[in-house]
């Protein structure tokens, strides 16, 4: 099976990269359009703010190819933030694969960036969601957050809900790090590596 993780500069790809290595999965690490609309699953990558990385997938021409993708593309943390029709952060227009909001997290006097473990509540039955319960924690760090809504897969609640893993078709986000997650990130990655659509 042919991964390609998007090549979107950010520091967090070759954690990444090894999370999918200790899933038996050699990932290619690529920014060329015809190797990721090649590739089998699509890994979409994010840390930073939604402005600096809608603004470098522009420089390297990628936004009408991941927005022209057919296969399953995941997005894990700002990643999943740049699926959506628009982020607050910056006043961007994201990918608009999955029609919601990016918004400042409505934390309720909790300090922010909400950073550190939490548990996942509203668990749907999508093949991503597959073996988890709202028992297990994982590990966030954002300040912003997608509105819950109608493509919400799981929530999660810090001063208030937020859309903790969302999709769409063959497109998928994740707000909180799966690599850095313990055995809970890594069966999210697994359940993605095994999605049929």
């Amino acid at each position: 099976m042919q991964l390609v993780i998007v090549d979107t500069g950010c520091a967090n790809i070759s954690s990444v990269y090894f999370a999918f290595k200790r899933l038996g999965v050699d990932a290619s690490i690529s920014r060329d359009a015809k190797v990721i609309k090649a590739a089998d699953k699509v890994l979409l990558p994010g840390v930073g703010t939604a402005h600096n990385a809608m603004a470098k997938l522009q420089q390297v021409e990628l936004i009408d190819t991941l927005q022209s993708l057919q296969q399953p593309l995941l997005g894990i943390c700002l990643g999943m933030q740049m699926l959506t029709r628009h982020s607050m952060e910056g006043d961007v227009a994201c990918l608009n694969l999955i029609p919601s909001e990016v918004l400042p997290m409505q934390s309720a006097g909790l300090r922010l960036p909400h950073m550190g473990w939490n548990t996942l509540h509203s668990i749907s039955d999508h093949p991503l969601m597959r073996g988890f319960s709202v028992t297990d924690y994982v590990y966030f760090v954002h300040s912003f957050a997608v509105a819950p809504g109608r493509h919400s897969l799981a929530l999660c609640h810090y001063g208030s809900d937020f859309a903790a893993v969302i999709g769409k078709d063959n497109v998928v986000g994740a707000q909180f790090h799966p690599e850095r997650s313990g055995k809970t990130g890594a069966r999210l990655l697994q359940n993605f590596l095994e999605w049929q659509l």
